[in-house]
Formats: C-alpha cells, sequence, structure tokens
C-alpha cells in the first residue's frame, strides 16, 4: 500500500507551481489522439508525466508486470484533500465492507466514492487506453472546473491497459504494415491480424474470463490490488464487432439471483446518464441487449458480486476496425471516434458517480452489512472433506479462496445437507473438515461459487452456465443450511520426509505430485509406477503410485535420496520411505506390473489451424504449473517435423487439414503405430473420426416411429421471425457439468475415484471403442448442472468422453471435451498429465 512517508516526500519535491509543465496528450505525444496508435511504452510516460507535475492530485502506483516485463499500473485521481488521505479512505473503505484487521466503526459522512475504470482487457480492443489519455487529461486540465467538482467527493482508479503484452502485440504488428494512410476498406491486409491475434496476454489467454479464477498473472496482481481498495463502481472497457452501435448499461438477462436491486436500479441510472451524452451527439447505443450478468469471471460480473455496480461498455470497433474503417452503412468509423465514446462514458460515469456519492456509499454499507449478518442464499455453509487422498486439490480450492477474499476454517460436528455427488439431502459428519460459511463480508460471491445449481432466468447467455467448485475441484462436499460453528483455522500441509535406504513411494494424487515427478524426470531419474494397488510397510497406495528405487539409478550415489527429498520438500509432497520391494499386498516392484518410464519428449501443435486460447491452455500449464519442458511447433511446419525427436503429440482444439491428405494421414498413423502417442483433445477428436482413425461420433438411433413423429412435426418449420435468436436453444449446451464413470483401473484415470465431472460445452458424443478402452463414459441421466437444450439431452447419453486405442506400439488418447478449460477446471489437469506421462508405457 500507499507509505505516508512517500507521499509526503512527493509533496515536498513538487508544488502547485509546477501544475502549468502538465501538457495534453497531444501536446506530450506530438499527435492527436486518433491519429495513430499509441504504444504501451507511450501510455506508459504520459501517465508519468502527469503524476509527476500534478503530485497533489494524482498517485500512480506500479502494482506488477506482465509475462514480457511491461509495468501494470494504477492513477488514483482526486482531489487534494482525498489524496493527502488516500490510505486514511482505503482503510475507511475496507472498514465499510466489513474487510478491515481492525474493529474501527467506518466513517460514512464525507467519504469519497470509489470508481474503478480498467480499459483495454484485450489488446486489439484498443480504443480504451486511448480513451484512458483522454479521460486522465480531462480530470486534471486546469481550464476543466466540472471535473474538479467531481473529484472533491469522488476517487478515480484508473487501469490504463490491463493487457499491454496483447495491446502491443496489435499495435506493434498493425504500424508495421500500414501504409501512410489507413486504408479503411475492410478487405485490406491491416483489418486480418495475424495469428494468435491480439486480444489475448503472452499465454494467449483471454484476461476478461479470468477474474474468479485467476489462473493469469495480471489477474492475480490486479484483483490482489482491487481486494484493497474495494470500489463501489466498475467498468470495463471492450470493442464489439465495428458494425455494431455502442453498447453500455443496463446489462441483459440473464441476472443472477444474487444482484441487487439497487445494484440493478443503478445500472439503469448510469445508463440514463450516457443516454444524454449520446443523443445530444446522435451517437447510437443500444442496452440489455447480449451482454448479461451471470457467468462470475468478468469484468462486469466479478465486481459486482463482491459489492459494486459493475459493468462492461462495447464500443464498435475491434482489430478490424484498424484506424479506420468503412462500416455496412456506407460511414467511416475511425479510431478518434472509438476512443471518443469510451472517452464519453468515462466522464459520465464519475459525473453520476459524483452526483450519488451519498447513497452509493450508504447502499455499500448495507450490502456488507447484510452479508455478514444474515449472508446470501439458503445455504449458510459449504463444508468440504478433508480427506488425504484430496490434499493437492484441497491446498488449490483454498489458494482459490483467498484469492478471492474467501473465509475459511476448520469444523467437526454431525449435521445434515445437500450432498454434491449423490445430489440428495444427507446426514453426514464431519471431522476437521473445511468450512466455508455465506456470513461473510464475500456472501455472494460464496453463493455464486459454491452453489451446486444456479438459477438461470434465460437461456440465452453469453457463457457456460455451471461452474461450481466442489464439481470443478472433484471435492467430496456438502451445502448445509444451517450456520456450521467453526473451530480452528486451517493450516497448509507440510510434508515431514525421512530418509530411506531402499525407497520411496509418492501416491499420484493431483499437480504438485506431477510437478515433482516431473523435475525427477528432468534429473535424470528413472521412475516407476504400479498398474495396481498395494500395501506395503503398513501404507496402502492406490494404482498409478510413483516408486522411486535405487535400481537403474545408482549413477547418482548417495546424492540420490537426498535430490529426490529436496524436489518433494520444495513441492510440499509427501514421501513414504519404503524398506522393502516384497509388498504384503499387490504385485512386487519387480513384476512387469509395475511400469518403469523416462521424461518423454512433448510437444505441442499450434499456430494457424489451431484454437489459441486451447493451445494456450497447454502452454501455460507446462510452462508455469508444472514446469515441464514443451516444444511448440507450428501446424503449417507439420511437414517438417523430425518424428524421431517426438515421444508424445498434443493436438489441442483446432482444425486439422493435413489429416484430409491421405499420404499424410498416413505418415502420421506410421509414427504412432512405431511407438508415438498422441493426445488428442476437443474438435482434434472429431477430425481424427472423420479421418478414420478409430474413432466414430455416435449417430442419432434408428426410430421406428419416425414417420409417425415427422408428420407430427411438420409445423416445426413454421417459425416466427422473432424468435429466429432463440431457434437454436433446444439444440446446444453453452457449458453444462455431466458425470461421467470412469474406469480407474486404466491409467488415463489414474488417481481418479470412479467418476469425474466434465463440462460438455457442444453435442459431440462418441460411439464405444471396440478396440481400444472406454475408460469415460457418459450413460443415462448423467447432468449435474447448467443448461442443456431439450433435444440435446437426449443425444448427451451412452457414448464415450474419454478414451485410449492402441495403434501398433504407439496409441492415441481422445479427451473429447476441455478438460483444461481456462485453466480453473483443476480436476481436468491430472487426465492431461495421465495421457502424457502415463498412458501406453
Amino acid at each position: 500500500m500507499f507509505r505516508k512517508l512517500f507521499l509526503v516526500n512527493l509533496l515536498l519535491l513538487f508544488t502547485v507551481a509546477v501544475f502549468a509543465q502538465l501538457q495534453s496528450p497531444e501536446e506530450f505525444l506530438g499527435y492527436k489522439i486518433g491519429s495513430r496508435y499509441t504504444p504501451h511504452h507511450k501510455i506508459v510516460s504520459y501517465f508519468q508525466h502527469v503524476a509527476a507535475n500534478v503530485p497533489a492530485s494524482v498517485v500512480l502506483q506500479q502494482y506488477g508486470e506482465t509475462n514480457e516485463g511491461r509495468p501494470l499500473l494504477l492513477a488514483f485521481i482526486s482531489s487534494k484533500e482525498n489524496i493527502s488521505n488516500l490510505e486514511e479512505i482505503r482503510i475507511n473503505n475496507k472498514r465499510m465492507a466489513n474487510m478491515a484487521i481492525d474493529k474501527t466503526a467506518p466513517k460514512e459522512a464525507g467519504a469519497p466514492a470509489l470508481v474503478w475504470l480498467s480499459y483495454n482487457v484485450h489488446g486489439n480492443e484498443t480504443s480504451s487506453s486511448e480513451a484512458a489519455l483522454m479521460t486522465i487529461w480531462a480530470l486534471l486540465d486546469p481550464a476543466n472546473t466540472k471535473t474538479k467538482e467531481w473529484l472533491k467527493n469522488t476517487v478515480v482508479i484508473m487501469d490504463p491497459c490491463i493487457n499491454p503484452d496483447g495491446r502491443d502485440r496489435y499495435v506493434n504488428w498493425y504500424t508495421s504494415i500500414v501504409g501512410k494512410n489507413s486504408n479503411p476498406k475492410v478487405v485490406a491486409r491491416e483489418h486480418n491480424e495475424p495469428w494468435p491475434g491480439g486480444r489475448t496476454n503472452h499465454y494467449n489467454f483471454d484476461l476478461n474470463r479470468d477474474w474468479a479464477w485467476q489462473t493469469q498473472v495480471e489477474s492475480q496482481q490486479r484483483i490482489k490490488e482491487y481486494n484493497q481498495w474495494m470500489p463501489y463502481i466498475h467498468v470495463d472497457f471492450h470493442e464489439q464487432y465495428f458494425n455494431n452501435p455502442y453498447y453500455f448499461a443496463p446489462a441483459a438477462q440473464p441476472f443472477h439471483e444474487v444482484i441487487t436491486q439497487w445494484q440493478r436500479d443503478f445500472q439503469t441510472t448510469i445508463g440514463k446518464n450516457h443516454a444524454k451524452y449520446f443523443d445530444a451527439n446522435s451517437w447510437l447505443y443500444f442496452t440489455r441487449e447480449v451482454f448479461d450478468l451471470f457467468y462470475p469471471s468478468y469484468g462486469d460480473t466479478w465486481p459486482t458480486y463482491n459489492g459494486a455496480i459493475g459493468m462492461t461498455y462495447e464500443q464498435g470497433g475491434h482489430s478490424m476496425a484498424g484506424s479506420s474503417v468503412i462500416k455496412a452503412d456506407g460511414d467511416t468509423l475511425t479510431l478518434f471516434d472509438r476512443a471518443n465514446h469510451h472517452y464519453t462514458t468515462s466522464l459520465s460515469t464519475i459525473e453520476i458517480a459524483s452526483l450519488n456519492a451519498e447513497k452509493l456509499i450508504k447502499e455499500f454499507r448495507k450490502y456488507f452489512n447484510e452479508a455478514v449478518s444474515v449472508g446470501v442464499g439458503d445455504y449458510k455453509s459449504y463444508i468440504i472433506k478433508n480427506n488425504p487422498k484430496d490434499k493437492e486439490r484441497i491446498e488449490s480450492l483454498l489458494d482459490l479462496l483467498e484469492k478471492n477474499g474467501i473465509e475459511y476454517a476448520k469444523g467437526s460436528g454431525n449435521t445434515k445437507g445437500y450432498n454434491f455427488n449423490s445430489g440428495k439431502d444427507e446426514s453426514f459428519s464431519y471431522d476437521n473438515d473445511i468450512v466455508v460459511s455465506a456470513l461473510q463480508p464475500r456472501s455472494a460471491m460464496v453463493k455464486v461459487l459454491f452453489e451446486p445449481k444456479s438459477k438461470l432466468v434465460d437461456s440465452v447467455t453469453y457463457d457456460i452456465t455451471a461452474w461450481s467448485l466442489p464439481y470443478v475441484y472433484g471435492l467430496e462436499a456438502y451445502a448445509c443450511k444451517e450456520k456450521i460453528i467453526v473451530s480452528a483455522s486451517v493450516n497448509k500441509f507440510k510434508p515431514n520426509n525421512t530418509t530411506t535406504t531402499y525407497g520411496y513411494v509418492i501416491p499420484w494424487n493431483g499437480i504438485q505430485t506431477v510437478k515433482t515427478i516431473g523435475q525427477l524426470l528432468q534429473k535424470g531419474i528413472l521412475l516407476r509406477f504400479a498398474e495396481h494397488a498395494f500395501e506395503v510397510n503398513g501404507n496402502k497406495f492406490a494404482q498409478g503410485a510413483i516408486i522411486i528405487l535405487k535400481t537403474a539409478n545408482s549413477s547418482f550415489g548417495n546424492d540420490l535420496w537426498a535430490e529426490v527429498r529436496k524436489i518433494a520438500d520444495a513441492n510440499a509432497i509427501q514421501l513414504y520411505s519404503i524398506s522393502t520391494g516384497f509388498v504384503d499386498k499387490g504385485y512386487d516392484f519387480g513384476s512387469d506390473k509395475v511400469h518403469s518410464f523416462k521424461a518423454p519428449k512433448v510437444f505441442l501443435l499450434t499456430g494457424e489451424g489451431v484454437s489459441a486460447g486451447a493451445a494456450g491452455e497447454i502452454w501455460h500449464f507446462f510452462d508455469k504449473q508444472i514446469e515441464y519442458p514443451i516444444t511448440l511447433v507450428n501446424l503449417q511446419d507439420f511437414d517438417r517435423l523430425d518424428w524421431n525427436t517426438i515421444d508424445v503429440l498434443i493436438m489441442p482444439d483446432g482444425n486439422y487439414q493435413f489429416l484430409s491428405d491421405k499420404n499424410k494421414a498416413e505418415s502420421f498413423k506410421n509414427w504412432i503405430s512405431r511407438g508415438g502417442k498422441v493426445v488428442a483433445l476437443e474438435s482434434a477428436v472429431s477430425a481424427l473420426a472423420k479421418a478414420e482413425f478409430g474413432i466414430k461420433l455416435k449417430k442419432e438411433e434408428a426410430d421406428d416411429k419416425k414417420d409417425e413423429k415427422d408428420e407430427k412435426n411438420a409445423y416445426e418449420a413454421l417459425k416466427k421471425f422473432e424468435n429466429r435468436e432463440r431457434d437454436y436453444i433446444p439444440n446446444v449446451t453453452p457449458g453444462s457439468i455431466y458425470k461421467v464413470e470412469l474406469d480407474n483401473t486404466h491409467p488415463l484415470a489414474y488417481g481418479y475415484p470412479n467418476y469425474y465431472y466434465t463440462l460438455k460445452m457442444d453435442d459431440n458424443v462418441y460411439e464405444f471403442i471396440k478396440n481400444g478402452w472406454n475408460v469415460g463414459v457418459i450413460k443415462k441421466d448423467n447432468q449435474v448442472a447448467g443448461f442443456v437444450g431439450a433435444k440435446l439431452k437426449g443425444k448427451l447419453q451412452d457414448g464415450l468422453i474419454f478414451g485410449v486405442q492402441s495403434l501398433g506400439a504407439g496409441s492415441i488418447s481422445y479427451l473429447t471435451d476441455n478438460i483444461m478449460f481456462r485453466n480453473f477446471w483443476e480436476n481436468g489437469k491430472l487426465m492431461l498429465c495421465n495421457a502424457v506421462f502415463l498412458v501406453g508405457q
């Protein structure tokens, strides 16, 4: 946070006399906003210029940096009085949200409203960072007396560019190919950016889907700071298709039921203020369409579920707009137009906040008082069973809760609640298990993230419709309608790894185990895994357990065990010391049911034709989470691959045209037959099915009463034009959870119980494999949560979701759903690791 000494020093160094040195963006940059793109470093320079020249009204903070080393900034702009008391304002606001460490009563009277403006979360939606330059100038321009009045009771927090890496990727590309004058014809190359585009961050992640999950470093650093301030209004600035008019609040249905009437009503208040300015300029706009408030990880919903008025503003533009583009109506949309519209709503938002500051503060205080006194929703407590085998997944869940500022503790007792696994109310006991109470400041967020089934008032929604954390993390959990008394805080696990003379066993239970195993493999240590469960030295181990022996590792000498313990300790992994290979139950370590394996050389197909997001999920997982080397190769370089250097090839969601070439497909099959392993995900599976690799999409069963039904449904072709945007709904699922029955004796499902919760986002189900292993299947009535169209429900049953097919000495692992979804679907990650490290050994 801000140190008072830092502020005092700034005030001593600079005086109001320096105010005259403040320059407008045009004066500072040497060009008019909108005449060209401003690279990120110049945006940073201008904000630094402003902070240096108006220190009494601005504090500039670097809160982090991107993967590529670019700074992430926040600018705090307000009156001199507010800036001089900025830390006191922050602490007082935390008290109003019942989040302060001390229990001092907050001061509502005279407190300023906090408005947070987030620009350029999608790198190729570039106009908003240009608007940020215009906005900070308008707030501090000595000639603008109106904004000075607003700042007397408002603190404006500006993040000028959430995604600098994506922005510069797009801006640098565009600048490198545009001519002296931009070409507004949409067919010109400057309107068609290359793969992967500038929308995402360095790892191809959409940061606007990462607010709740915080898988990315930009999100982690930003939200840590956000949680220190808890603003009353948050705006996320975007761009959409260039032919679309401007969109601002109020949002479209569905609204999640936790959104209060005040939050809904004030969105309308803000929207009407914007409309006043847009009408005066004859600018078109729309409200209450497309952009809903349901999925919890957007820049509008996440702040809303944390007590703010959270909103998305969408300007027509996007990467296809370049710096000018001819729209369908014949008008030319310029970069200045786009920036000017965002600038207008920026100031309008600040204005309406200032005019309603007292009401905003009152409602903010009421929101958080009700959260801690009565909570949100029927369920008052959520209990996570603290099973030892789930330790790694539990640790990951607790880490997510901490990032979101959600409190938890331990409790013991007996009660009744909804069992997430059975879907029924049951009596159960809990003993030192994790308890998450709904009676806490972030009560709404607790309900949104944990509730078994979210209430959906409109099935036309912008994103997935199910994400309950016990399913995402694969944990045994209960939802209770009573407040559970907690007994103690939760201590993070610390291993106690002792010496050994014979070997160690590591249960195959989670991602930290995989990271540990990967590091051991990279050291050249030979590992083994057990095909069957076994007992030795008084401990029980499930199939997939990793065995580390001196055998075949003698080259390490006496350093072997010290190195193993060092790596395990660093990853908080418990090693189980063993003294013999003669097991009490199961197969001895010399059995052919115990398999040795070395570090596989893993390649990932990427580039044009592959989903950038899908490739990014896997790249980030290997690079940042398990820290295991992976080689990314462009799909267009497929013919140039040296197949002798590849052990495992991962095919993410994509369009694999090479499979339609018989010679290339046959060459690919030959590599697999010689021992190559393929891991195919999502549409890569359907591509292999079309190429007749041995898996088939499930066809609709023959219907003996087809003629009768055809006659009955003859009038279905008669549809109303006004309903055309809803006609597709009965045939789709935007993202629902299904229970998959697993064969956990197969290596693909090691580390799992006999079930898995998958996120179903398409209508693809595959026939059972005849010459292979049907590891994960869905049967009838396996839907758990989320929306599924009425006509689709019958199709999503009795089919393959996960399978393995042997092909000569090699294998193909079929993962038909996205088990890595946005890298927050934690329970799917181990299955990818199984496919890479264990399948086919």
